[in-house]
């Protein structure tokens, strides 16, 4: 019924109430100006199907303040929230439609592939309070990680090196190296041999 107070009464659902939401103590990681110049920067060269050279892209994200190394690919459509909270190794492919919510740091190793409209979030909200308070955590991606297309990479996970994340796959939680993962939550279907 709208207009009605959420009730709590068993404590069997989730009750939040959004007019208490307060994220007012977040920190954002740098000033409004520089955030508004890179949301900017972000819809020119980025989300734009224009085809910007990948290292024209890789230097704006620097001059943001992401640390990028060498031989990193970036293709149209990809979207990053607070480049200042990301960093990525050497010979990165991240694909077309990949969307990276850096509330949190975001690390990828070297060799790292990110394909197509995957999902890296690190910023949830606890559903069991009634003020619904944004919760974030890093997240951690190990060398030699392939990251299919349109998985979720949930807040906190860590992908040890040279695991295989399939495609459509959600991952909440660490995940051991040498392994593929599938599924929704994700859990390990083989593991490679060293």
């Amino acid at each position: 019924m709208p207009g009605a107070e959420p009730s709590r009464a068993g404590g069997a659902a989730p009750a939040w109430r959004l007019d208490r939401y307060d994220n007012s103590d977040f920190d954002r990681g740098a000033g409004r100006l520089k955030e508004a110049l890179w949301l900017l920067c972000q819809a020119i060269f980025f989300l734009n199907p224009l085809p910007w050279p990948s290292a024209l892209r890789v230097a704006l994200l620097r001059g943001f303040g992401a640390r990028i190394g060498r031989g990193v690919v970036i293709r149209s459509g990809v979207r990053i929230t607070f480049p200042w909270r990301l960093t990525v190794g050497d010979q990165v492919w991240i694909g077309e439609d990949v969307l990276i919510l850096s509330l949190a740091p975001v690390t990828l190793g070297s060799h790292v592939c990110v394909s197509q409209r995957a999902f890296l979030c690190t910023g949830s909200h606890a559903w069991r309070r009634e003020t619904f308070d944004l919760r974030t955590r890093p997240i951690l991606v190990g060398d030699s990680v392939w990251i299919s297309a349109q998985a979720f990479i949930g807040p906190g996970a860590d992908l040890g090196a040279g695991s295989v994340i399939s495609a459509g796959s959600v991952v909440l939680r660490a995940i051991p190296e040498n392994s593929m993962v599938s599924g929704n939550p994700a859990t390990v279907v083989s593991k490679f041999l060293v």
